[in-house]
């Protein structure tokens, strides 16, 4: 198959040292790095980690006996734990080429180091994140960021807002846009042939029958009866404090949550270091450690790389299914 697309991820993160850990635990599909090489073989020196790092070409030479790297300079040297806005536009600079190389077919997908939002901030970007800018590149109008591990898949239909403003802007051609969005990636990338959506409820049990709230009656019902007309298996709304137990989880797919948190608390506390990001409703392939640039520990050695590891294989066994059906 082809080789996946790693991107750098801010580089005073934990995104170079988990790719070293990565590439040492081997078994993995084949993938490159578009990073700084030197970097990368400092911090394998740093580390006392014997990690060949291949400096490649073209993504045809990536090789399984080595790290290899699509090398693009940093503007100064990373410090661990010290993200600085002057890196910015290299660390932008490798998402875009990882999207033009899946984009153009000679990278089977894109996988993403986490980024220091701050930063790029500072250095003129203006994306609330990755899987909003991804859409942008992509010129696609709605994403959907999903979540993964063996035990649970959830999907919050509104991302990175305040509850305040989540609550506010919830609507039900919202929660129809995004489920009909997850409904064909589980088709088309995890080869579920009928996925079965269980939608929660906003409110404390659901409402209560708008005891406790209106906006499962009004807004997320009406979405919910919509999406079966469609022929789309979707149930609820439904009490989001019972969903998540290990009976429930047997019963659907994936859960659609409103709201950031009310589906990233429980996989995050069911497989903290496991969970892969996904991003359906591209035309390309994404996915994504589930963790942030962990700067308080960069440098040390000791971030797992099990996120990652977890989404290079997801990411492949996607890109088989798109190829292979």
């Amino acid at each position: 198959m082809l080789p996946l697309a790693l991107t750098m991820g801010d580089p005073a993160g934990i995104g170079g040292e988990i790719a070293l850990a990565a590439w040492r635990q081997g078994g993995l599909p084949p993938f490159f790095l578009i990073d700084d090489a030197d970097r990368l073989e400092g911090a394998a020196a740093d580390l006392e980690w014997a990690v060949p790092v291949k400096r490649i070409d073209d993504p045809s030479q990536t090789v399984p006996d080595a790290l290899c790297v699509l090398h693009r300079p940093l503007a100064v040297p990373a410090v661990p734990g010290r993200p600085d806005p002057a890196n910015a536009p290299a660390v932008i600079a490798a998402i875009d080429l990882a999207v033009e190389l899946a984009t153009e077919g000679r990278a089977a997908a894109v996988v993403t180091n986490p980024i220091h939002k701050e930063s790029l901030y500072q250095a003129g970007f203006r994306f609330p994140g990755h899987t909003e800018y991804l859409a942008h590149l992509a010129e696609v109008e709605r994403v959907v960021m999903l979540l993964a591990c063996p035990e649970l898949k959830v999907v919050p239909v509104t991302i990175h807002l305040s509850l305040r403003d989540a609550i506010a802007g919830l609507s039900t051609l919202q929660i129809i846009e995004t489920a009909r969005i997850v409904d064909r990636g589980l088709k088309r990338d995890f080869g579920i042939a009928r996925p079965r959506l269980a939608v929660a409820g906003i409110n404390p049990h659901a409402g209560e029958g708008g005891a406790l709230g209106r906006e499962d009656l009004d807004i997320i019902a009406p979405a919910v009866a919509a999406l079966r007309a469609e022929g789309i298996d979707a149930r609820g709304p439904l009490s989001a404090d019972t969903m998540f137990h290990a009976e429930a989880r047997a019963g659907y797919d994936v859960a659609l949550g409103m709201y950031h948190d009310q589906v990233l608390i429980p996989i995050k506390t069911l497989d903290f270091h496991g969970g892969v990001n996904v991003t359906l409703g591209l035309p390309f392939i994404r996915t994504s450690p589930d963790h942030g640039t962990a700067f308080d520990i960069a440098g040390t050695g000791t971030a797992r790389p099990d996120s990652l590891i977890s989404a290079l294989r997801l990411a492949a066994h996607m890109a088989d299914r798109r190829t292979h059906g």
